[in-house]
């Protein structure tokens, strides 16, 4: 298991949380920035850790902003990332088991840093159920190259 991991300025001190958290667990992550508190632009590193992922240079990403949303909208410009934003434990679950998702956003004023990392573990541990949920996803890549799904 590698994880792509991504925050802004306003997400930077749950990052290194969820990194904390990652190396007790003996998880393998790599690191795409920001790197301090300093103000940057999200897309940028959410972009970043998203390519990785869609690249399949990783098995999920795990990317932070403020509330989660930029990053999320950023996350699912890039073909083939399917983020959502997380804030309670069901949500990460069924993300997975329903959408095959394969981001995971989350805010840091919005989760604690003991629910993100709570969240994370969810999220990489809950299996796709596939089934009619397939089609549903297919449906998704379809959209995202431009098909008309109507």
């Amino acid at each position: 298991m590698k994880l792509a991991l991504a925050a802004d300025h306003g997400a930077f001190e749950l990052k290194e949380s969820i990194k904390k958290h990652l190396e007790e667990k003996g998880i393998e992550y790599e690191d795409f920035g920001c790197y301090s508190k300093e103000s940057v632009d999200y897309p940028k590193f959410a972009y970043k850790a998203a390519k990785a992922v869609a690249d399949k240079k990783f098995d999920f990403g795990v990317i932070c902003c403020t509330t989660g949303l930029g990053v999320s909208m950023a996350a699912n410009k890039v073909k083939g990332i399917r983020a959502a934003v997380c804030t309670n434990e069901m949500l990460a679950e069924m993300t997975r088991r329903h959408n095959n998702a394969n981001v995971i956003c989350m805010g840091q004023n919005v989760v604690s840093a003991e629910l993100a990392n709570k969240l994370v573990d969810i999220f990489i541990s809950t299996g796709f159920e596939g089934g009619r949920h397939e089609r549903r996803v297919a449906l998704l890549t379809d959209i995202e190259e431009g098909k008309d799904i109507s």
